[in-house]
């Protein structure tokens, strides 16, 4: 087993280095001399290695024949590289010269003659080895004899002996098995393998299994054209022959084919005489459980129907072939994995052929399958281009959804029986499926040909229509798919409404008669949103309607024909049930001749209802017995609705009633009876919030239902060391309950938990969380002894002996009965006592060789057993020596644990013990002299002693124990001292009293794979990077020290050197490099943590079977861990790495390399790219899924029909591609920032058991895995991500799995139904842009699929979080992103329109709601502050105000209250609190509740609602969504003020200004009138919302108040917005390159979009119209030339920006003067004209303040619109242009070379004719100001230092408290030449 897996045996080195490390090292070339362990370098390895491996295998059998293999191999790699430029082979070279030199031996005779000799013996060895039938050790020995072969060859000159040659032919014939003997798990291709696993009785039946050809025809080689060998060993063999599968495969598929049967096998039922006929049928069920769903809803019969009259043994060999030829489609299919309908088509013709084939008895192949690969050519290549043609029209994602086919549209095309006709088998390419309906750039020559012939069918064709669902960018999807609350929501406000505004006003006035025929009118509103929703079916769908069977177009009119009429008969129905109608009813009586019928009403309603109450009726029925969940209490919901809008109507009325107030500017628009702009300004914002506020009482709902969830579930029960300690001996039977075996004995069932703990104590030291000493307190006895008492681990009897101790030096003669009691009183000190008595018996019995002393000791032994029994031990012993006596006692213990290792030492153990002998006989005993006879012979006792036991772990455990019990003062309640390790092993001993299903035996248990998607991230910090300074000084090991300080002690200690050792520490540098790559986020961590799987089921597994006897227990393990577990880690970039010449990436592929050395059962999955001549002289590109393990060994390699990560998103593609290498039936996605611990794998088996139990109404499809985030220790920011993300996946996805049902999959560590999901679409979607947020498609496709996805707490995983303020912003821009485009698919739309009401309302509110209710809070508070712009410039809310009729304004103030609450983040902030107080106390919930909010936590979260906001709000208007890295760095750096101006300038700071120009415009004109108490009451969360918005960023930056920071972010910020010259610049480099940038979004908007942007630009024109009238220069005039002439000012500001910007392109290079004169001239005009409107036209200086309230925003307007129009001349003028005259004239927007110039001068021309350069000055006049204004508070702070100490403080508390020196790091102090703290 691996290192520590079988801790039980001993405890392990004192001196331990990671297994990585090891590696590292052993790779590594030497110093100086020649050593073993060479590294040949990478890009040589294949040529090279099998010489030097022959010479490392023969230097012990022939040292000359080894010196020839490694001269040989110098040879060879100065052939490959005379000139040393690859990576490592110079140093190769040195070290392979110097070891060349050192071994360069003559031997007597000549070298050819020598080796053919040794050749000779060494083949006739062989054919000794190969009777043994050693399969390992024979493919060893034959790759040793074909490289010596070559080696022989070169020596001889070809001239080579026959008797060689023979030889040669012989190993030739015998050997081709193991030339590569290389496998994944089960050696399947080699039949004589002796290999462990092979010896499975489930394996082998397994193989057995598809091994059985027996009635199958089989193949007439001619009618196979297949290359290679063409024999069949199975039905896998067999259908690829038969189907034209790859090879490969085939190997691959068999192996999973093998391992499911095998690991089904151990839990299925087995028949006397038939081993597998449950389990096939098992299998056969899973895996066509999709396919045959398929068919029930496509009407069509099964091709896998089995006929009733076969034999048992024909019916599971049809079986087998159905299960293997899905695997082998599967395998096989690439990107079209996606598309689980699609291969259900292709399986269901190729089964039909399948069965013919049998039937027939016939072997031949279907036409065009007879080679190999021709299934990827005919069958999979087709469609791969179909979705390779379609992502080149989605043009990078940039295309709206409508234009192009996703996976999706595709898959549907599946889903109607017209695939049948249209597709037919084999595929009918001339389909309009595969036709792509453009073609490709032909050259002018050909320009005749392709119009007269192609273009016809250009035409006819156009664009392929969508497939049941159309992804349109509008808000409308929100309304579509949640259409049911919608109305709920309107329908409710409009009946509250009516009962409010009623006489009585209150809810008893529903009883009226009238109020209630008023009420009823929501009909005549639900019709309309019926209308409206129908019409939005219609309007979104149409595009997909050329795709549609007709009867589904037939009702979508239908609907829309009902729609309508209900639309007319409601209303009309309604007006005649009223006697005197008014208004619109007066009119509609006046249609139908004043028709009085109260009833027709009430019938038309009953009538209308008839589908609603079916539908309810069907939902309640089934379902009354979760009445809980149904009593969602709506009366609760409208009670709090009614409190919100009930205290309105009364001023509402009011209003109305009154005259039209006294409008200050000129009313342009008619005027608005009743005052109706007033109550619309007052309800708008109160509407609002009435339809988000649902969010605040769904967080009110999960976090006091998840908090009573979790405490049921007993989370947070122990929490604490003290908690650990009351209940650790209650430990070993909870264990027990949930373990494999159920001992009936109390020490078996201690002995198996203590097994499990030591195990987990030893992780925790090798991970550096506790130091040798802590170690040895936690651990528990491994092994059993013979002592009376139960021996528990010494934290639990810390003090325990020294106690005693001190009582007995305190006792009298006589009191001994006292004593005895008093040590009672506590049993762990009484039982202490007497271990350690009795281990001490057991130790000196042990140690003492000679019987004379062993006597002596027996004696001692017998005195006091007397003593105690006779009642007369304080009589006959000294109590005040027994100090004495132990003190001796634990410094001999001391030299014991030791490990002398001279004679010096060994001296010293027996003078120890002889000092202890003595002080014992002379001292303590009070009779003892008698004992020792004489002094001479005293003098020669204790002298001769088993010195053996000293290097013994057995016995060096029970020193370290009986010293520690011993020695142990102080109760250990601090032990582990770590918090992290504290952490864990609360969690643990908690888990166990969770409820948590019995583990099985492990070789009973679900097989399970984990795969990690990997890219380019980093996978070990190299020593460079861990030394390099940023521009603090700081380096990453630096901060790592000072952050992880007492793991870094432990890490010194576990290695063994001295801190203060600088050379020494410098010399671990590989141990370093690792015990800092295991605290960031690489992939080194990840794979340590997985590979904790294997071990874990390895020491399990070893103890299931410890009993069993035989000795084969550890290969046994071994080979069962393996056919349970598999790891595959997913490196796309592997083979590029590989072949890269760049240093960073070739050192990625070198720390992969070490990790599979390392752990051998890892696999590394990658897309391998080749260049291959065609037999025409073409190249052609070629891709290749490549599986590889160890040292790079290749096992698979699969060829792509092409690239698949062209294809949709990278990282699902990544996961799609590797996913064929999993094994086993369950599959957990991890990705390569988590990690995972050995105590926690522990409970896999446990997990796994979930997917065999029932929850609810079916088993789990996935199960949910809470996680820990590890990084919430470096700063305040990333505390506050980990609380808020430790809050969602534990108290948030517990709500959501129950009572819910609404969790999907958000989270890596969830485990999937491996075979449900892999014939379903995978465990995600992959289309571009619409699936960006990949992981959550998968928990809608479980669901979509009557999948069942549950969330389990008992374990745990480690993850990663971002914990800079900009890696946090861009993740969460990121997910905002995911969320805007889930709004958008068809998959929300789905489950929204499935689900019953309650459980649509927490789809709603738990996805896409949240971001559209944070949307909707920030547009509460834009509508709010127009609303109250257009109240005080109209003048409006002066006369209300001043109006003394109006008693109570207030509660037209108090409307925002609840959003206020919404802004502060307390959503957030609730459930993270609860589920702080279930996991650590509700004290420690407060405590830091009130940390947060000192460290300023409302504002991190207020600003991240903008993120929110503004991502969400754009993604879906113009999409623009984009996979962001965030970067998972270490040091939390310094951003520079351009770097944030840069990220937040559009999504916080041009907002927050806007907010600021209100709140001020607000305040400036409504001071007159109105209180600042009043002002601030209403306003005070909008002024907290601009302040979070514009200076959070830099508040959480550090170091951002330090002056010279300040100096250095002014000039970075100042150089790069001077930067002109946007053009093939970075946005980085310059404000032109990055403005431009910022307009991409617009580029690819539609025209909706825009019109939409254009209309909320208008906003900005309020401030203008207003204030203009409000001057003292237009004295009181309303007219609406007052306003007009207020464009002048507007005019004159563009002009003169016009002037001067022709001026800079005409003048500045050459006539600098001429320019400046010019500038001069400009500003002096503008000074006249000020000068002439002061004194001429009565111009106040408060006017200019105003006025520039006024333009700002009007300046903006224009710009806004400049950029709309950039778009809109593009579309509308450019665009027609090339279509006109482009020369190929295919009458659409071309983009191919012949337009390039004619695109680029038509740029140019439209670029010097319209005003961009003036608007680009404009723009950046803007940048300049709005800098200004944000930076000039930053340069005022900074002049304070205490700022900036308060400021550290602020951001790194926690470091603090954890006794960081921040201050000392942010100072550029470095850690080399201080000594450590």
């Amino acid at each position: 087993m691996e290192a520590g897996a079988s801790t039980s045996a001993g405890a392990p080195p004192r001196r331990r280095r990671d297994a990585l490390a090891l590696t590292l090292a052993s790779r590594r070339l030497p110093v100086g001399a020649a050593d073993a362990g060479e590294r040949v370098p990478g890009s040589v390895a294949p040529e090279v290695m099998p010489f030097v491996r022959a010479a490392d295998e023969l230097e012990p059998l022939n040292p000359r024949v080894a010196f020839l293999c490694r001269r040989y191999a110098f040879k060879k790699i100065q052939r490959m590289d005379p000139s040393s430029t690859q990576r490592g082979v110079r140093q190769f070279k040195t070290y392979m010269s110097i070891k060349l030199d050192q071994d360069d031996t003559q031997v007597l005779g000549n070298d050819a003659n020598e080796i053919q000799q040794f050749y000779k013996k060494y083949c006739a060895s062989m054919s000794q080895i190969s009777e043994k039938r050693n399969f390992e050790e024979m493919a060893r020995y034959y790759q040793v004899a074909s490289a010596l072969y070559e080696v022989l060859r070169d020596v001889t000159n070809n001239k080579v002996d026959p008797q060689v040659i023979k030889c040669v032919e012989m190993i030739e014939e015998k050997g081709h098995h193991f030339k590569n003997y290389k496998y994944n798990i089960i050696p399947l291709n080699f039949p004589g393998s002796s290999e462990a696993i092979v010896e499975l009785p489930e394996i082998r039946s397994a193989i057995g299994a598809i091994s059985v050809i027996d009635g199958l025809p089989m193949p007439h080689m001619p009618s196979v054209h297949r290359l290679g060998d063409t024999s069949i060993r199975d039905l896998l063999d067999w259908l690829s022959l038969a189907f034209g599968f790859q090879k490969s495969n085939a190997e691959n598929q068999r192996e999973n084919m093998v391992l499911l049967l095998a690991n089904i096998s151990t839990r299925t039922a087995v028949q006397e005489g038939h081993p597998l006929d449950d389990t096939v049928n098992d299998l056969w069920k899973k895996i066509l459980g999709n396919y045959k769903s398929w068919c029930r809803y496509l009407h069509v019969s099964y091709n896998v129907m089995i006929s009733h009259d076969l034999t048992e043994h024909k019916e599971q060999q049809l079986k087998l072939l159905h299960i293997g030829l899905y695997l082998l489609i599967w395998g096989e299919a690439s990107n079209v994995r996606f598309m689980p309908e699609c291969l259900c088509y292709i399986f269901h013709h190729m089964a039909k052929q399948l069965h013919d084939m049998v039937d027939a008895n016939d072997f031949q192949p279907p036409p065009g399958f007879e080679e190999e690969g021709s299934f990827l050519k005919n069958v999979i290549e087709p469609i791969f281009k179909v979705l390779q043609k379609e992502a080149q029209k989605s043009r990078g994602g940039t295309a709206g959804h409508s234009g192009w086919r996703n996976y999706d549209d595709l898959n549907e095309l599946f889903w109607s029986e017209k695939c049948f006709t249209k597709l037919k088998w084999p595929w009918d390419l001339t389909s309009d499926f595969f036709y792509q309906g453009d073609l490709p750039y032909v050259n002018l020559e050909n320009y005749v040909l392709l119009t007269r012939i192609a273009m016809p069918i250009l035409r006819g064709t156009g664009r392929k229509p969508k497939t049941n669902f159309v992804e349109v960018r509008t808000f409308l999807h929100i309304f579509r798919s949640f259409n049911r609350m919608w109305m709920f929501f309107i329908l409710a406000f409009q009946a509250m409404l009516i009962v409010s505004w009623s006489s009585s006003g209150s809810l008893s006035g529903i009883t009226d008669g009238t109020v209630f025929r008023n009420v009823l009118s929501i009909f005549i509103t639900a019709a309309l949103l019926n209308f409206i929703k129908v019409t939005l079916d219609i309007l979104l769908t149409i595009q997909a309607w050329g795709s549609m069977e007709w009867t589904n177009i037939v009702r979508y009119l239908l609907k829309f024909i009902v729609a309508i009429a209900w639309m007319i008969i409601l209303p009309v129905t309604y007006s005649s049930s009223i006697k005197y109608p008014s208004g619109a009813g007066k009119i509609i009586n006046s249609w139908i001749g004043n028709w009085y019928n109260q009833s027709v009403y009430n019938v038309a309603i009953i009538i209308y209802m008839i589908p609603d109450i079916l539908a309810a009726l069907f939902f309640l029925l089934p379902q009354l017995q979760n009445f809980m969940e149904r009593s969602n209490s709506r009366v609760f919901v409208l009670l709090m609705w009614w409190i919100q809008i009930s205290p309105l109507i009364d001023p509402t009325k009011f209003i109305l009633d009154q005259q039209v107030g006294n409008y200050e500017w000129h009313q342009i628009f008619p005027f608005l009876p009743r005052n109706l702009g007033v109550v619309i300004t007052i309800w708008a914002p109160i509407v609002l919030v009435y339809f988000m506020d649902t969010q605040i009482w769904y967080a009110i709902f999960s976090t006091a239902f998840g908090g009573v969830s979790g405490a049921l579930s007993h989370v947070g029960e122990i929490r604490t060391l003290g908690m650990l300690r009351a209940r650790f001996k209650s430990m070993p039977e909870a264990f027990s309950k949930c373990s494999a075996v159920k001992q009936k004995e109390q020490a078996l069932v201690q002995r198996s938990f203590f097994c499990i703990w030591n195990s987990f104590i030893n992780s925790l030291r090798e991970e550096d969380f506790i130091s040798d000493r802590e170690k040895d307190i936690l651990m528990a006895p491994s092994s059993s002894s013979n002592l009376s008492v139960i021996q528990w681990p010494p934290f639990l009897l810390a003090s325990k002996v020294p106690a005693a101790l001190h009582m007995a030096m305190n006792s009298k003669e006589g009191d001994e009965h006292e004593l005895i009691e008093k040590v009672k009183l506590d049993r762990d000190r009484y039982n202490a006592v007497i271990e350690c008595y009795e281990s001490l018996m057991i130790i000196l019995n042990s140690l003492l060789l000679d019987s004379s002393d062993r006597n002596i000791v027996n004696e001692i032994d017998r005195k006091v057993t007397f003593s105690m029994g006779n009642k007369t031990f304080l009589e006959d012993f000294e109590m005040v020596e027994i100090g004495k006596v132990c003190a001796t006692l634990a410094k001999l213990l001391q030299l014991l644990m030791s490990e002398p290792i001279n004679g010096a030492e060994e001296r010293k153990i027996v003078n120890a013990l002889q000092d202890f002998m003595e002080i014992t006989t002379r001292d303590f005993m009070k009779d003892g002299q008698s004992i020792l006879k004489d002094e001479n012979e005293r003098k020669q006792s204790f002298t001769n002693l088993n010195m053996n036991m000293v290097k013994d772990d057995f016995w060096r455990e029970k020193f370290v124990r009986l010293h520690l019990l011993l020695t142990m003062k102080d109760s250990a309640m601090d032990i582990p001292t770590n918090l992290d390790a504290q952490r864990r092993i609360t969690f643990f001993a908690n888990s166990l009293f969770m409820k948590m299903p019995r583990a099985p035996h492990v070789h009973d248990m679900i097989s399970f794979s984990v795969l990690t998607p990997y890219y380019n991230e980093e996978v070990l910090y190299s020593s460079y990077e861990l030394n390099k300074k940023n521009e603090d000084g700081i380096s990453i090991l630096f901060y790592l020290q000072k952050i992880y300080p007492d793991e870094w002690n432990n890490f010194l200690q576990r290695i063994g050197v001295d801190p203060d050792d600088e050379a020494a520490v410098k010399g671990r540098m590989d141990d370093i490099r690792l015990w800092a790559s295991y605290r960031g986020q690489t992939l080194a961590r990840t794979v340590r943590g997985m590979m904790y799987y294997r071990r874990a089921l390895e020491l399990q597994c070893y103890e299931d079977m410890i009993n069993d006897g035989g000795g084969e227990e550890a290969a046994r393990s071994k080979a069962i861990a393996d056919s349970k577990f598999t790891y595959v880690v997913s490196c796309q970039l592997y083979g590029m790495h590989k072949a890269s010449k760049d240093s960073r990436e070739k050192g990625l592929y070198e720390n992969i390399l070490n990790l599979m050395l390392t752990y051998p059962a890892l696999r590394i999955a990658y897309i391998d790219e080749k260049e291959v001549h065609l037999p025409n002289g073409k190249i052609e590109k070629q891709y290749f899924s490549v599986l590889v393990k160890g040292d790079d060994e290749e096992i698979y390699r699969i060829r792509l029909p092409g690239k698949p990560t062209d294809v949709g998103e990278g990282k699902p593609n990544n996961q799609n591609h590797a996913i064929i290498f999993t094994r086993g039936e369950a599959l957990q996605a991890i990705d390569m920032n988590q990690d995972n611990y050995l105590e926690e794998a522990f409970k896999m088996r446990n997990l796994l058991e979930e997917f065999l139990i029932t929850h609810g109404k079916s088993k789990p499809t996935i199960l949910g895995v809470r996680e820990h985030i590890f990084t919430g220790s470096v700063s305040s920011l990333a505390w506050f991500m980990s609380n808020q993300e430790t809050s969602f996946v534990t108290i948030g996805q517990r709500v959501l799995a129950n009572p819910l049902k609404v969790r999907f999959h958000y989270g890596h560590p969830d485990v999937f139904d491996r075979l449900f999901h892999l014939t379903r679409g995978g465990i995600s979607k992959a289309s571009k842009v619409i699936n960006l947020s990949e992981d959550i498609f998968a928990g809608f496709n479980s669901t979509l699929r009557r999948g069942n996805v549950t969330h389990h707490e008992y374990i745990q995983l480690g993850k990663g979080r971002d914990v800079g303020m900009n890696q946090i912003s861009n993740f969460e821009a990121k997910v905002a992103n995911g969320n805007g485009e889930q709004t958008l698919c068809r998959d929300i739309y789905r489950l929204g329109h499935r689900f019953d009401f309650y459980r649509m309302l927490s789809l709603y509110f738990t996805t896409v709601g949240f971001y559209f209710n944070s949307m909707v809070a920030v547009l509460t508070v834009y509508v709010f502050l127009y609303g109250r712009l257009y109240l005080v410039l109209s003048g409006l809310e002066k006369s209300i105000l001043q109006d003394p009729n109006i008693q109570n304004i207030k509660p037209f103030e108090n409307a925002l209250a609840t959003q206020s609450v919404f802004q502060l983040g307390m959503l957030l902030v609730l459930p993270m609190m609860m589920e702080v107080g279930l996991e650590k106390g509700f004290g420690r919930a407060l405590a830091e509740f009130v940390i947060m909010q000192l460290q300023l936590a409302p504002v991190f979260f207020t600003f991240h609602l903008g993120t929110k906001t503004h991502y969400y709000g754009r993604t879906i208007l113009h999409g623009g969504a984009k996979y962001r890295g965030t970067g998972r760095g270490f040091v939390v750096r310094h951003a520079k003020y351009a770097e944030n101006y840069r990220m937040y300038s559009r999504s916080h700071f041009v907002k927050a200004l806007e907010l600021l120009i209100l709140l001020v415009v607000y305040l400036a004109y409504g001071s007159s009138y109105r209180s600042s108490s009043l002002y601030l009451y209403v306003t005070v969360s909008m002024w907290f919302l601009v302040f979070c918005w514009l200076f959070a960023p830099f508040v959480f930056n550090p170091s951002c108040f330090e002056w010279h920071k300040t100096v250095d972010d002014w000039m970075d910020w100042w150089k790069w917005m001077g930067n002109r010259g946007g053009i093939g610049l970075a946005p980085e480099q310059s404000w032109e390159a990055w403005w431009m940038s910022e307009h991409d979004h617009l580029k690819n908007a539609t025209i909706r979009s825009l019109l939409l942007e254009f209309i909320l630009s208008l906003r900005f024109l309020i401030y203008q119209y207003g204030i203009v009238y409000h001057l003292h220069i237009v004295h009181g005039d309303k007219s609406f030339m007052v306003y007009a002439l207020s464009w002048l000012v507007i005019a004159v500001a563009l002009v003169s920006l016009k002037v001067v910007s022709m001026g800079r392109e005409k003048f500045v290079t050459r006539f600098q003067l001429v320019f400046r004169i010019l500038k001069g001239i400009v500003f002096l005009v503008l000074i006249c004209l000020l000068v002439l409107l002061f004194v001429g036209f009565d111009l106040a200086v408060s006017d200019v303040g105003a006025s520039i309230l006024a333009f700002i925003p009007t300046g903006w307007f224009i710009l806004l619109i400049a950029q709309l129009c950039g778009p809109l001349f593009r579309r509308f003028i450019i665009e027609p242009l090339h279509t006109i005259f482009c020369p190929c004239g295919t009458g659409v927007v071309c983009r191919g070379p012949c337009c390039a110039k004619f695109r680029q001068r038509t740029g140019a021309v439209l670029r010097k004719m319209g005003p961009w350069d003036s608007i680009q000055e404009m723009a950046r006049m803007y940048e300049y100001t709005m800098g200004l204004l944000i930076f000039l508070p930053i340069a005022v702070l900074s002049w304070f230092p205490f700022v900036s100490e308060f400021q550290t403080r602020l951001l790194f508390n926690q470091a603090f408290s954890r006794g960081l020196q921040i201050s000392r790091i942010l100072a550029g102090q470095n850690g080399s030449g201080t000594k450590r703290d």
